[in-house]
């Protein structure tokens, strides 16, 4: 296996997170379940309760690093076309990537894969550390939301 760029961001007893690999924006995220999981609805209840706070610790970070406009959060399973080890994607949309582009929502996802810029390794792990120090990951946060620019 292959070197993670950046490392585990986070870790929960169910759940990981680290960064996206591949031609998606700097600070794109995977969350995933540890243990191998097809689909959404099989998801244990310790699992279920966990994902909703921790989607929100994840995109507390994500915004409070990357300032976006907003913060995109999908569910990515297929590997080709079977169902394969669910990944929740949070990705910060970020404003430059929004106009040069010309798209947003999947779409935006679409024209970033038919672009095909990977981040840079350093970048991502120098993003990755930014990530690990911010209160919501870090183990410091309490809760609270990020203040908005504007």
């Amino acid at each position: 296996m292959d070197v993670l760029p950046g490392g585990t961001v986070l870790r929960t007893p169910l759940w990981v997170v680290e960064h996206c690999v591949g031609p998606l924006p700097l600070g794109t995220l995977v969350v995933k379940p540890l243990r191998h999981v097809l689909h959404v609805a099989d998801l244990t209840p310790d699992e279920s309760a966990e994902l909703g706070p921790l989607l929100r610790r994840v995109t507390t970070a994500v915004t409070a690093v990357t300032c976006p406009e907003q913060v995109y959060v999908c569910l990515w399973s297929h590997a080709g076309a079977v169902p394969g080890h669910i990944h929740f994607v949070v990705q910060p949309a970020l404003t430059a990537d929004l106009e040069r582009y010309g798209a947003y929502g999947p779409a935006l996802q679409t024209a970033m894969f038919a672009g095909g810029a990977v981040p840079d390794v350093a970048a991502v792990a120098g993003m990755c550390e930014r990530l690990r120090a911010e209160p919501a990951v870090s183990g410091a946060w309490e809760g609270g939301g990020v203040e908005r620019k504007g």
